[in-house]
């Protein structure tokens, strides 16, 4: 097939952009649009892929419902305090941090046990004799 239609225009857009590939696009896409030859020149050699996509989407549809179901509001009666609390934990400036929500947990460090020592001290014997 003959492009050389929609490679002038392309050409076109180019200088019209001043060598800017993007708005170059833009360009003709927008040209496109309006100018049925320019769409057929630049769409004709991709219509086999566009067409197998387009079927494959179809026949991947026949199984689901045409729209999805649009999931309705749950109502609320404004006896659950849940959301509430969370928005005064955080107003407040005291969110529940994860692992501590019970409350008897301290952030604070705690040194390690002998035990704990000994086990990684262990460890790193273990690991020497190995090499």
């Amino acid at each position: 097939m003959n492009r050389e239609y929609s490679e002038g225009k392309i050409r076109e857009a180019l200088k019209l952009s001043g060598g800017n590939a993007t708005k170059a696009r833009q360009q003709v896409i927008a040209w496109a649009f309006d100018d049925t030859k320019l769409m057929h020149e630049l769409m004709a050699p991709h219509m086999t892929g566009i067409v197998a996509h387009a079927i494959n989407h179809v026949m991947s549809m026949k199984d689901k419902p045409a729209r999805p179901a649009v999931p309705q509001p749950v109502e609320t009666t404004g006896n659950d305090p849940f959301g509430l609390e969370i928005l005064k934990a955080i107003a407040l400036g005291n969110p529940a941090q994860f692992g501590l929500e019970s409350g008897n947990a301290t952030s604070k460090k705690q040194e390690a046990s002998q035990r704990h020592v000994d086990a990684i001290k262990q460890m790193v014997a273990k690991g020497k004799k190995s090499k």
